[in-house]
């Protein structure tokens, strides 16, 4: 397993998500669509929506157990190899840092440019935001990002292998896709929203360390750790405030405020207090912290699948 994962973190640091690449996240989306068309209407939302939820997390689970367990008895290198191509599919960490890099590269550009590249990263509407606001709607999708699409996946795959790891996909892609407080998900995508909460509670709060960890100064891991204990609950997710909040601890900067999903206006809490204007430096420094923090992590596990 631990050949597995060099072999797989690797191929995502040299190509990331190429466009080109059949991607099974995508048919996790088409899966998606498909119960969300056909069930999303009439009574009971909240139950269907969560028997659907139930069925794919399942699904993709056993598939993938069932597969990997009869491809090791077949071949153990054939297992390996695909264990390794699945592992790549489920980091999303170089991708993720491009596109951040490409809308402060299309800000410098013209306002209107960088707009249109953020909007490519976040759910929320951009049409109108400013300058700053697409700064830190990359930043803080930026730090989401490693915990959504590194350290969580990182982390089930310590605890269930492979198949944990692509069973979290679904969940991830399922909150990311029904998963919001709006008229048309609210009840739908309540259970998927919910485990999605329950799948990344520890990873959230270990990303925020991690990203301390890496920026360690002396004289403010402390008080960085404070910053992200008290700013953390603050953000409407149970978690996706943890890794913002230690990323603008790091940074010194503001993240937060009110967001429009889908037409509708959401009032989110500011986290931090130094409204200070965001830079290219920031970005660079956003992206180090992530990929010490992802180095970090595939070392622990590889370590935990190694002796274990």
């Amino acid at each position: 397993m631990m050949i597995s994962l060099l072999i797989g973190w690797i191929l995502d640091l040299l190509i990331g998500d190429p466009q080109w690449l059949p991607h099974p996240v995508v048919g996790y989306g088409k899966c998606i669509v498909f119960f969300e068309k056909h069930l999303n209407n009439g009574s009971h939302r909240r139950v269907k929506g969560g028997l659907v939820a139930i069925f794919l997390i399942c699904i993709v689970f056993f598939i993938s157990f069932f597969l990997l367990r009869w491809l090791h008895s077949i071949s153990e290198h054939a297992c390996i190899l695909v264990s390794a191509i699945f592992i790549f599919y489920c980091l999303a960490g170089t991708t993720l840092i491009r596109e951040v890099r490409e809308v402060f590269l299309a800000l410098d550009r013209s306002l209107e440019e960088g707009r249109r590249q953020v909007s490519r990263i976040v759910g929320r509407d951009t049409s109108q935001l400013s300058a700053q606001e697409v700064r830190t709607a990359a930043l803080e999708t930026l730090a989401e990002n490693l915990s959504d699409g590194v350290i969580a996946p990182l982390f089930w795959l310590a605890l269930l292998g492979v198949p944990g790891m692509l069973t979290y996909k679904m969940v991830n892609t399922l909150d990311s896709m029904i998963g919001y407080k709006t008229a048309r998900y609210k009840d739908f995508g309540c259970w998927a929203a919910h485990i999605d909460d329950i799948a990344n509670y520890i990873p959230a709060r270990l990303t925020a360390l991690l990203m301390v960890i890496v920026n360690f100064r002396l004289s403010s891991f402390i008080t960085q750790l404070k910053f992200v204990y008290q700013n953390g609950r603050k953000h409407a997710s149970p978690n996706s405030g943890y890794p913002e909040s230690a990323l603008a601890a790091i940074l010194d900067c503001r993240f937060g405020g009110p967001h429009d999903y889908f037409g509708e206006r959401f009032d989110k809490p500011f986290i931090g207090t130094n409204d200070r204007l965001l830079t290219t430096s920031d970005m660079r420094k956003a992206v180090r912290i992530n990929r010490c923090a992802e180095i970090v992590m595939v070392a622990l596990v590889g370590i935990l699948l190694f002796f274990f």
